[in-house]
C-alpha cells in the first residue's frame, strides 16, 4: 500500500522568533479573535491535520510580523478589514494573492509558504491608501497612486511612508531618475515580455519582503527568497545601498506607526 503523499504544508519553515505559543497548538478562530481578523476562510480539500498546521504557521509568523514591525495586533489585521483564506480555489502558478475586491489574503495550500509578508503588503498598501492620498479614488494602491503624482494628505506617518516609496522607485542621488530596482525591474518585464515586476505595488511589495527578511527575526513561512532565488538574481529585489535605505525607511515608518497607536490606546 502506498503513502498518501503529504503537502508542502508540511514542510519545515526555518524559524527564530519568540516562542509565543508556549508549544501548544491554536486554532484559525484563535488568530481571528487575537488579531481581529475579519474572517477566515478554509478550503474544503484541506485536512484537519493540514489545518492544525497551517494554524500553527500563521500564527507564529503573524507574531514574528507583528515583532518586526513593532506595531500592535490591529495593524495586522488593518484594523480588522483583513480577511484570511487558505486552500481556498486556487490560481494556476499563483502560490498566494491578495482579492481587492474581498480585502482578502489567500494562500494556497501547496506554494503559499514564504509569500505572506509579500501579500500582507499588498493588504497594507490598499487599506491605508485613503489615508495616504488625496483623491476620490479609494480602491487602489497608495504605492500606485503616489506614482501617479497623488497628492498626500498632510501627517507625520504619511511623509514617512512617501519616504519609504522614494527609497523604492527614485534614484537616491538624483530623484529626477528611476532607482536601480524600477530599471531592473522594468528590464525584467521586457525580457520576458510582461507588464508584472515593474507594477508599483508589486515592485513595493517585493522591497517590503527584503526589509522582513533582513531583520534578526527569521521566518520562512513569513518570507523567503529575496536573496538566492531566481527573481532576486534577475535583480527584482532590492540590493546594495538601496536595499539598506529602503530596510531603514520602512523600519522607522511601521515604528512610528506602532508608537501612536500605542499612545492612542493608552
Amino acid at each position: 500500500m502506498t503513502q498518501a503523499k503529504q503537502s508542502r504544508i508540511h514542510k519545515a519553515y526555518f524559524r527564530n522568533g519568540e516562542n509565543h505559543r508556549g508549544g501548544a497548538d491554536v486554532s484559525f478562530a484563535d488568530i481571528v479573535k487575537i488579531f481581529g481578523f475579519r474572517a477566515i476562510e478554509i478550503g474544503k480539500w484541506v485536512t484537519r491535520e493540514e489545518q492544525q498546521i497551517a494554524a500553527n504557521l500563521f500564527f507564529d509568523a503573524l507574531c514574528d510580523l507583528m515583532d518586526i514591525l513593532q506595531v500592535p495586533e490591529s495593524v495586522i489585521s488593518l484594523n480588522g478589514t483583513l480577511a484570511l483564506a487558505f486552500g481556498v480555489g486556487g490560481r494556476k502558478h499563483v502560490s498566494a494573492h491578495y482579492d481587492g475586491r474581498k480585502r482578502q489574503l489567500a494562500l494556497a495550500k501547496n506554494a503559499g509558504g514564504g509569500a505572506l509578508a509579500h501579500e500582507w503588503f499588498h493588504a497594507f498598501d490598499h487599506f491605508i491608501t485613503p489615508k495616504f492620498v488625496q483623491s476620490n479614488i479609494s480602491s487602489g494602491f497608495a504605492s500606485s497612486m503616489w506614482l501617479e503624482n497623488r497628492n498626500i494628505n498632510p501627517h507625520p506617518l504619511n511623509n514617512r511612508l512617501e519616504a519609504c516609496f522614494e527609497a523604492i522607485f527614485l534614484d537616491a542621488a538624483n530623484a529626477e531618475n528611476m532607482s536601480t530596482l524600477m530599471l531592473k525591474s522594468v528590464a525584467t518585464d521586457k525580457a520576458v515580455g510582461v507588464f508584472y515586476y515593474s507594477r508599483p505595488q508589486e515592485m513595493a511589495a517585493r522591497a517590503f519582503e527584503a526589509f522582513v527578511q533582513d531583520h534578526s527575526i527569521k521566518n520562512q513561512f513569513l518570507v523567503q527568497g529575496t536573496k538566492q532565488s531566481a527573481d532576486a538574481k534577475s535583480g527584482v529585489y532590492p540590493t546594495g545601498a538601496q536595499r539598506v535605505l529602503i530596510t531603514q525607511r520602512l523600519a522607522r515608518y511601521f515604528c512610528l506607526l506602532g508608537s501612536a497607536l500605542n499612545k492612542e490606546a493608552q
